[in-house]
């Protein structure tokens, strides 16, 4: 996830919370009509907030495939270096874990 995306998703989710602690904290002491006004804040904050984390989620997924397509590009092209790689992780986790 970017810096970008996770401040994104860290601000969206920071004005939903606001706006539905306004309409909990102030739905004691105001009128049916204000309820009404209230609510319809919230129910449209919660749209907003569902359109914006898919977009955000549909960027993310976005990055996911294109960083997994980068990733095969360079396993094709350097197989030797990848089964390198790769041993040298299993080596390093098999370490860490006998260790516990």
């Amino acid at each position: 996830m970017s810096k970008d995306n996770a401040d994104h998703l860290r601000a969206e989710l920071k004005s939903l919370a606001d706006t539905l602690e306004e309409v909990l904290s102030n739905s004691g002491e105001k009128s049916k009509e204000e309820l009404s006004k209230l609510r319809s804040k919230a129910e449209q904050a919660l749209r907003d907030s569902r359109h914006r984390l898919g977009e955000t989620g549909d960027a993310l997924a976005r990055q996911t495939r294109e960083a997994a397509a980068r990733t095969d590009e360079y396993v094709r092209e350097n197989p030797w270096a990848s089964v390198g790689i790769g041993a040298a992780i299993g080596v390093v986790l098999g370490v860490l874990l006998t260790r516990r």
